[in-house]
């Protein structure tokens, strides 16, 4: 009841505020579900339209997916109210991302949703077996965290290439080396639309894409084709592209891997990459594309699992002050989202204890923290992070200062637990294979 009664202040607070608010679906919903519980539903802002010299004819079928109602975001003091609606235990699972197991709704991942409430969901490979099944598994998450006040972040990694969790019938763009090779941003903005457009069928609304890491070693094993190549001006310019027809799709582009993952020859999946450059270096090179997203709205940014002794000979990247609160916020003005790369990939799960791992990474800056695989990890890290907050090590304004962040681009991309119809995969196999045409 204390959920409802909160969320008819706020929509009461909205009517008042705003007056042209909605009923749509993503708009903003009084507490009026048949059991009586708060809708998580959030209202959405337009996100920028992207490029101006993207014809009509190569632009995606708005009638491939149902497009998303964009009645007025939330305010910031309406944020505040809910905020101070939320227990520590509810902010604190809003700032985890997990993976989970199998292709249908099961005990853990129920558990995640409804005990633990984390914020989202991070799908691999194997978790999106073919069209139907993700649907109903899409759908079954949605419904369990209807029951909770915050809609989730339902993400994966969608690069176009070698990296790709979308299920097989779908048609695939290619690797971003391919694209940096055409160069041609007018191809980037059309596939980061279709891509969007795509995960929006689905009922997704995140993408851990584009890759802005610069392929300046050869030798590198993680990355690779992965890049959009070795030129900086090249990476920033069909990136921002890319990301820009995501956001124009109403899909969270997550730039990454900030600071660049680009020099290193170890992959961080495995172990710990140590890159020996310094600021200077980084300024001219791999945190160019960084800062051009930046200055183009980027959203959300993903530190890498990488160390960098002479910046900081401690932590790596993902849990650097120096780096997350010195150069991404303060140097380069960051105000968005960060988030951290797996937690449970080798260059962390060897070197480091993952709940104080975790720990270190909010202390450090981070928003979000991702935590890939195993129930039991995911379990760990939350209270790890209760605990933090229990001893005052993780202060409530910090907190708050995350939270607030999370929620404001929930609501200005309008995410939302309503549930999906299973997608046109022929219409939207043709609409990938209209946008090839602007290469071939």
């Amino acid at each position: 009841m204390k959920i409802k009664r909160a969320f008819i202040g706020l929509s009461v607070l909205c009517a008042i505020m705003l007056c042209s608010c909605s009923r749509t679906p993503g708009g903003i919903a009084p507490a009026g579900s048949p059991n009586g519980q708060a809708s998580s539903q959030l209202p959405t802002a337009t996100p920028a339209s992207g490029s101006s010299d993207l014809s009509q004819s190569s632009r995606p079928d708005a009638s491939t997916a149902t497009s998303p109602a964009k009645p007025p975001a939330l305010t910031q003091e309406s944020i505040q109210i809910k905020l101070k609606q939320m227990t520590a235990n509810e902010k604190i699972g809003q700032m985890v991302l997990a993976g989970i197991d199998g292709t249908t709704m099961n005990a853990q991942t129920k558990a995640l949703i409804q005990d633990y409430q984390a914020g989202g969901i991070i799908f691999y490979k194997v978790n999106l077996a073919n069209t139907r099944q993700a649907t109903e598994l899409i759908n079954s998450l949605k419904d369990t965290n209807s029951r909770n006040s915050t809609p989730l972040w339902l993400s994966l990694d969608e690069e176009g290439g070698r990296v790709s969790r979308l299920p097989d019938e779908l048609h695939k763009f290619p690797t971003n080396a391919v694209i940096g090779q055409a160069n041609n941003e007018k191809f980037s903005f059309a596939a980061g639309s279709t891509i969007g457009l795509e995960l929006r069928a689905y009922g997704l609304n995140m993408d851990f894409a584009p890759v802005l890491d610069i392929n300046s070693n050869p030798n590198n094993p993680v990355i690779g084709n992965r890049s959009f190549g070795a030129n900086a001006k090249v990476v920033s310019r069909l990136g921002v592209q890319t990301m820009n027809g995501l956001q124009s799709q109403s899909i969270v582009s997550v730039v990454k891997h900030f600071p660049g993952h680009g020099d290193t020859s170890i992959d961080s999946h495995i172990d710990l990459p140590v890159v020996q450059h310094d600021l200077n270096r980084l300024r001219s090179l791999e945190l160019v594309p960084f800062a051009e997203a930046i200055k183009n709205k980027a959203d959300a940014v993903m530190v890498a699992h990488i160390l960098l002794p002479k910046i900081d000979a401690t932590n790596p990247a993902s849990f650097s002050k120096t780096i997350i609160t010195g150069i991404l916020r303060k140097e380069l003005g960051f105000q968005g989202l960060v988030i951290s790369d797996d937690m449970t990939m080798g260059a962390i799960a060897t070197n480091y204890e993952l709940g104080e791992a975790a720990v270190k990474a909010v202390l450090a800056g981070v928003d979000v923290i991702l935590v890939g695989h195993e129930y039991e990890k995911e379990v760990k890290v939350i209270l790890a992070l209760r605990q933090a907050v229990k001893d005052k090590r993780i202060s409530m304004d910090q907190l708050n200062t995350s939270v607030t962040r999370i929620l404001t681009l929930k609501s200005k991309y309008g995410i939302s637990d309503q549930k999906i119809t299973e997608p046109n995969v022929a219409k939207l196999n043709a609409e990938v294979d209209k946008v090839m045409k602007l290469i071939q």
